[in-house]
């Protein structure tokens, strides 16, 4: 196939491109601001083609030349572009990833091909249980404005009558068997402040889970449903764990490491982030208590339809798993070693 790929110089966005033409599809890779395109090995990614847009532009910011050209062209889109951040403004969510799944509607409807968005699980909002691929997606219960605006993005794909599948990613993490990430961001930046003690309470319920999901999964997926798109179309599939880690799992996965700190577990009741110590009460603010709602959530993401469309079945992600991330962390020195810590 001819894929026009949105997002390719993100984390999922390069692997996915990398997968694609190692399978001999034709990639049109459209970045934003970076050109860097790279697998999560590292290794450069060549794309058939490579553009510079805007989402959230009409037109992606082209002239109408170049979006006929582009759409005229390729036989499918997929959607990876979004902010994943958790500490921007509506204006920005409502830009970027909701206005962004419009235009890229436009886009799959102006060259008359399907659409494969790429949305999260978190779409289920701050729900606990059992959480099925079919299940509405909810219009409130939301833990911040980046899982609302994706929530948005995939009421607009459902309703745009474009033919469609939706991805739902979990927590995305290092790869299965290694641990390895390209880029440390969102996720790992709340992880580094927990386990280098700078960040030492969190608010968390008993019984609630981390579905952390490795990325080779997810680019696996990706690339299966886009392979797949006219048995997928009209499905979402949960591109998750299956087994997601205990939060009281994750602090002992922490706390294996003899140099880093085990957070202290409060219940959300009890927890008053206004007494920590002026520094950690600055860090829980600005960065680690975005991630708060995740250490008090228990969605049991169902993935039945996924691994039938696919084929995949997640690798493991128990213990083992959590310590390669954490040694993979060291071994790079996103996170201090044994030996700086002791010094």
């Amino acid at each position: 196939m001819k894929i026009f790929l949105t997002g390719a110089a993100g984390l999922i966005g390069g692997e996915v491109a990398a997968r694609l033409l190692a399978q001999g599809h034709s990639v049109t890779a459209m970045v934003h601001n970076n050109r860097d395109i790279r697998a999560n090995d590292g290794s450069e990614v060549q794309p058939d083609e490579v553009v510079t847009g805007d989402v959230s532009k009409p037109l992606f910011g082209w002239d109408k030349s170049e979006w006929d050209r582009l759409t005229g062209g390729h036989d499918l889109l997929i959607h990876c572009a979004a902010t994943v951040r958790f500490d921007l403004d509506e204006e920005t969510y409502r830009a970027v990833n909701t206005g962004g799944a419009a235009n890229a509607l436009e886009f799959a409807r102006s060259g008359e091909m399907p659409i494969l968005h790429v949305s999260t699980a978190y779409v289920c909002g701050t729900r606990d249980g059992r959480i099925l691929e079919e299940d509405r997606v909810p219009d409130r219960g939301f833990a911040n404005g980046y899982e609302a605006s994706k929530a948005s993005a995939e009421k607009l794909v459902r309703a745009s009558g474009v033919p469609f599948a939706i991805a739902r990613p979990s927590i995305v993490v290092g790869e299965s068997g290694t641990g390895r990430i390209r880029q440390f961001d969102t996720t790992y930046a709340a992880f580094k402040l927990i386990a280098e003690g700078r960040v030492r309470h969190m608010p968390a319920r008993s019984g609630a889970t981390l579905d952390f999901v490795p990325l080779d999964h997810v680019a696996a997926g990706i690339t299966a449903l886009a392979g797949n798109m006219r048995r997928a179309q009209g499905g979402a599939y949960h591109l998750v764990s299956g087994t997601p880690i205990p939060v009281q799992a994750f602090t002992d996965g922490i706390a294996a490491f003899p140099q880093f700190h085990r957070p202290q577990l409060v219940e959300p009741d009890d927890f008053d982030p206004s007494v920590l110590p002026p520094l950690e009460r600055r860090l829980y603010k600005r960065v680690a208590g975005l991630y708060a709602s995740y250490f008090q959530r228990n969605p049991q993401f169902d993935d039945r339809a996924a691994q039938e469309m696919t084929g995949l079945v997640c690798p493991a992600t128990g213990p083992e798993y959590l310590h390669q991330l954490i040694q993979y962390c060291v071994d790079v020195g996103f996170l201090a070693g044994a030996e700086i810590a002791a010094e």
